[in-house]
């Protein structure tokens, strides 16, 4: 069954790509940075050491910069181990951009993964010549597991996540999706619905195990009093506070601004800073913000030449940094018509009084946790945004409750780092080198 389901896949994948290339190229130019490392997905991976006796070779994939952060704690451990070397790939320009700060040094190699066609991916795995592959959430690409698969090799997908739409779509396809993933040799979920899920569909339970999110084990480097007042120059935010957008998406800058306005009119010394999830739609927001009639400064511009009302962080991998400015986070996608949402255990770690939309369902769980330990608050539209965020504003202790909260439950939700290592570990003990 699998082996005629990846000849049917082999066969429509092609004419698919080409129909869709010419939206994927506009997509890449829009965003920028791909030129770099751009034959890597057609299997051109980059010159990699000869494999060493006794050391084997992990190959990971993490889509993009969420998941690229979410690795390091693996990373670092492996490096300590010093029989594991690791071949990174991911799949945005961000993503790679982000690899390259942050990884050089713990990896043999850095790359973009391939289109996952048969030619691009049996030239990648002929190169990398991996020992395990290791997948981050939901990067089962049919033809990547294929190979795993037919050479009798390890796969393990971890921090795998189903959100509703994932349930829904995988149910329906459960037929396709189940011989197709017969490549993974283990998943590792991020929380019990999550595994529970692949039960439903038809996944077997010994291939199963909930590890705890990998996101939750997040170390994040502090910023001095110093860093902080000094980055505050460079964005040019005054010495209020600061309202921060996380991730925002289309219709969620303009509530933010019209709470920023309403604050101000009610005396709160705050300013703006928002840090849209594609930083390629900075045209659009300077194009809002002029409308707005506030003062304004982009991040990639270099530092401020005076304060300003609204700083915009359209840079990647500063995100972390900019949280720590704030004292009112809120979580983007996650206000209608988006859906979805993006994480909010980083505001919560870093103990920030966070407000989400209703839309968070990719991360159902983490949500649900953090509502039960009084950790953040939801906003159900536009206006409830703009109203809570005056609110929180305006409130000392009740922006202290959810901070303290918020940090309570960072500190309780820790380890799936260790228990992931720890299944890493065994199916490595697995393979003959």
């Amino acid at each position: 069954m699998t082996v005629l389901l990846i000849f049917l896949y082999r066969l429509l994948f092609l004419p698919l790509l080409l129909l869709a290339s010419p939206y994927y190229l506009w997509r890449m130019r829009r965003r920028g940075g791909y030129a770099e490392g751009f034959w890597h997905r057609f299997g051109e991976v980059p010159v990699l050491p000869s494999k060493r006796p006794g050391v084997k070779r992990i190959w990971l994939q993490a889509v993009s910069v969420g998941e690229v952060l979410a690795v390091a704690p693996l990373l670092e451990a492996f490096k300590r181990e010093g029989d594991v070397e690791v071949y990174l790939t991911t799949t945005t320009s961000t993503g790679y951009q982000l690899t390259k700060e942050k990884y050089t040094a713990l990896t043999i190699g850095l790359g973009y993964f391939p289109i996952d066609f048969w030619l691009f991916t049996s030239r990648t795995w002929r190169a990398v010549q991996p020992d395990l592959c290791v997948l981050m959430e939901g990067e089962r690409w049919p033809e990547h597991v294929y190979q795993s698969y037919r050479r009798g090799g390890a796969m393990i997908n971890v921090n795998a996540r189903m959100s509703d739409r994932s349930f829904r779509r995988s149910v329906r396809f459960r037929w396709l999706l189940v011989p197709l993933s017969r490549g993974v040799t283990k998943i590792l979920c991020a929380s019990k619905r999550d595994e529970q899920r692949f039960k439903a569909i038809g996944f077997d339970g010994d291939r199963l195990q909930t590890t705890g999110n990998l996101k939750m084990d997040v170390t994040i480097p502090l910023l001095s009093e110093t860093e902080r007042t000094q980055l505050k120059h460079e964005l040019g935010l005054g010495g209020g506070m600061v309202l921060l957008g996380s991730s925002t998406w289309p219709g969620e800058e303009e509530a933010l601004l019209a709470a920023l306005k309403s604050a101000r009119g009610k005396g709160v010394s705050v300013s703006l800073l928002l840090v849209p999830r594609h930083a390629e739609r900075r045209e659009e927001l300077r194009g809002l913000l002029e409308k707005s009639g506030f003062t304004f400064h982009f991040r990639s511009e270099g530092a401020a030449a005076a304060e300003v009302d609204v700083a915009v962080g359209d840079t990647t991998g500063e995100l972390r940094k900019f949280t720590q400015l704030a004292e009112v986070v809120f979580t983007g996608k996650s206000l209608a018509p988006h859906d979805g949402g993006q994480t909010p255990v980083e505001a919560a770690v870093l103990g920030k009084a966070v407000l989400h939309g209703p839309h968070m369902t990719n991360f159902r769980e983490i949500i649900r946790s953090l509502t039960d330990a009084g950790a953040v608050r939801k906003v159900e539209t536009h206006e409830a945004l703009i109203a809570a965020a005056v609110d929180l504003l305006q409130d000392a202790a009740q922006r202290h409750r959810l901070a303290q909260a918020a940090r309570e439950w960072g500190e309780s939700n820790r380890g799936a780092t260790e228990r992931t290592l720890a299944v890493i570990q065994v199916q490595l003990g697995k393979v003959s080198l």
